[in-house]
């Protein structure tokens, strides 16, 4: 077989190139690649465009933006809650409180019942759970559904987040974000809501402080007292940004006191490491609105409702019982109000006050009109006020009650401000801490553990004031 001129040709130039040619062509194309690649980036390797999960994520979780981010959107449920509760109150309120009470009131004339069992049942018994009813009912079935979209869009385990370094500081958890926002609704599904701390210690620092997020039963003092006196010190145009403003130091301050509280347990009496926990972000997903509905209106807004029911239906009872049973020419509330006046007036408040707090530990829903129907019934009796009656008034009426009637100044407000933020559980939360706790010592450290701070802290705050002239 004849040979290729052109192989024969090859072989001659290859035999005449140097013997490390071969080598520097390798090595000048794996320089002129590192060149490339240092300069240049493939398709594949170009930084994508940021996803919207991505994005969100970097407002949500930033060390600045995502608390701010945190503050406006609960601002935004809270407001919400309490703007959007309004008519359906008022609604229930005439409905229940105004014409069930007044048909009730009938019923019973026409069944000739003794003017003792009508008043205990119809006055007392039911005018309480009613009213129980018209506040809580409407607050809640907005806040829970809003919470727990929220939890379906996967935000809250960013709160988790943002506030994981805060809790892990005061020798809590950070789980304990979420169950502290969820107290914001009712303080019963908060302590609920510790089951998703693993660790008892820590679970036990979260049922303890979980009292001082505001529930929708201390919302209407704060926003009546924010209106009515510190509202008043600012212009009109001005009235209800203070107002708000004020409402919403207060619950400032009960964030600030349950991590001042927890960094004091954890180091006391719930000594204990803290549990280190890895966090997983959820993707952002569109919430299930069947769910959102079935888990936030019956899981838990009933639930909490039956529970609360349950606790208001006594108190009113005893409502009744004390403005009515006379003992030596006064009624066993006017006892009461007497015994309790020195605490009050050395906390900068009356015994008024104290008396409509005790008898309102099964529901806080009841305080202002308790207090409203005691300084009338034991005082000047501006708008015709029944013995153990509960009266719901418009805030200019309910202003002149206060001032005219009850003597309160601003630092009587400012304390009960304080105070509601910083008083025992309701009955229903007493009795959620009990069954998840089960025990009796707990139970009563998370009660009386906010009432002894509210009474050294009104005390202290009395004392600055009258010392300054204030009050």
């Amino acid at each position: 077989m004849t040979r290729s001129p052109i192989l024969d040709e090859t072989d001659r130039l290859r035999a005449e190139l140097p013997e490390n040619f071969r080598d520097d062509i390798v090595e000048s194309l794996y320089a002129e690649a590192a060149r490339i690649s240092a300069t240049s980036l493939s398709h594949a390797e170009r930084p994508a465009r940021p996803t919207l999960d991505k994005l969100l994520d970097r407002i949500l979780t930033h060390r600045v933006w995502g608390f701010l981010a945190m503050g406006v959107l609960l601002f935004g449920v809270f407001w919400f809650t309490i703007a959007g509760a309004a008519v359906p109150s008022d609604l229930l309120s005439g409905l229940l409180v105004e014409h069930g009470h007044e048909q009730l009131t009938r019923l019973a004339r026409l069944l000739s019942l003794p003017d003792w069992m009508s008043g205990l049942l119809v006055d007392g018994v039911y005018l309480s759970t009613a009213w129980v009813v018209a506040v809580m009912l409407p607050p809640m079935a907005i806040f829970f559904p809003l919470f727990t979209i929220l939890e379906d869009f996967g935000y809250l385990p960013r709160v988790a987040f943002n506030l994981d370094r805060l809790f892990a500081k005061a020798g809590a958890h950070g789980k304990q974000a979420l169950t502290m926002m969820m107290g914001y609704g009712c303080n019963a599904a908060g302590v609920t809501a510790t089951r998703v701390i693993d660790s008892p210690r820590e679970r036990l620092i979260a049922v303890i402080t979980n009292n001082f997020s505001i529930c929708n039963g201390r919302w209407p003092v704060l926003i009546l007292l924010g209106t009515v006196f510190l509202g008043q010190l600012a212009p009109p145009p001005l009235a209800a940004v203070v107002a708000a403003a004020s409402v919403t130091t207060v619950a400032a301050l009960g964030v600030l006191t349950a991590l001042v509280v927890s960094w004091g347990l954890s180091r006391t009496v719930l000594r204990g490491a803290t549990s280190v926990y890895s966090l997983e972000l959820p993707p952002y997903r569109p919430p299930r609105v069947w769910r959102t509905l079935y888990t936030s209106l019956i899981d838990r807004t009933l639930k909490v409702l039956r529970r609360a029911v349950t606790m208001a239906a006594p108190a009113g009872a005893v409502t009744w019982l004390i403005s009515n049973i006379t003992v030596a020419d006064a009624s066993l509330a006017a006892h009461l109000v007497d015994l309790l006046a020195p605490l009050g007036w050395l906390m900068g408040l009356n015994g008024i006050i104290l008396l409509a707090y005790l008898v309102a530990v099964p529901a806080n829903e009841i305080v202002v009109p308790t207090i409203l129907m005691l300084t009338m019934t034991l005082g000047t009796n501006l708008f015709g006020a029944e013995q153990g009656v509960l009266l719901d008034l418009g805030t200019a009426e309910t202003a002149t009650v206060l001032v005219q009637a009850g003597g309160w100044t601003l630092l009587t407000a400012v304390n009960l401000m304080l105070f509601t933020l910083l008083h025992n559980p309701c009955g229903t939360t007493i009795l959620t801490i009990w069954h998840e706790t089960r025990s009796a010592t707990w139970t009563a450290v998370a009660t009386l553990l906010p009432v002894g701070l509210g009474i050294v802290v009104t005390s202290l705050t009395a004392a600055v004031a009258r010392w300054a002239g204030w009050g």
